[in-house]
């Protein structure tokens, strides 16, 4: 079965392997157990994954505790994708 996670390219930092780590050992562990009722697409573990795959850890962290926050039953519903960084570092080629 092919992963629904976020397989486009990021840095591989210890701060976004240890995050991704995290969420993927709950995917593979808790998520059939209080999982399969999402309201969002993608999933709240597959948002917290491309969020810190993206983002890095501390602020796709902070992305995906206000996606579970979101999450209750009198919370939204629908397409919520991963936000694009807004800044981007460009090196000179000079």
């Amino acid at each position: 079965m092919a992963s629904r996670n976020y397989d486009g390219p990021f840095r591989k930092t210890p701060g976004r392997l240890l995050g991704l780590a995290f969420v993927r050992a709950y995917q593979l562990t808790f998520s059939g157990f209080v999982g399969g009722h999402c309201r969002h697409l993608p999933t709240c573990s597959e948002y917290a994954y491309e969020a810190i795959a993206r983002h890095g850890l501390p602020k796709g962290g902070w992305l995906a505790a206000k996606r579970v926050a979101r999450c209750g039953p009198f919370g939204t519903a629908g397409l919520d994708p991963v936000p694009q960084p807004c800044c981007t570092k460009h090196k000179s080629t000079r």
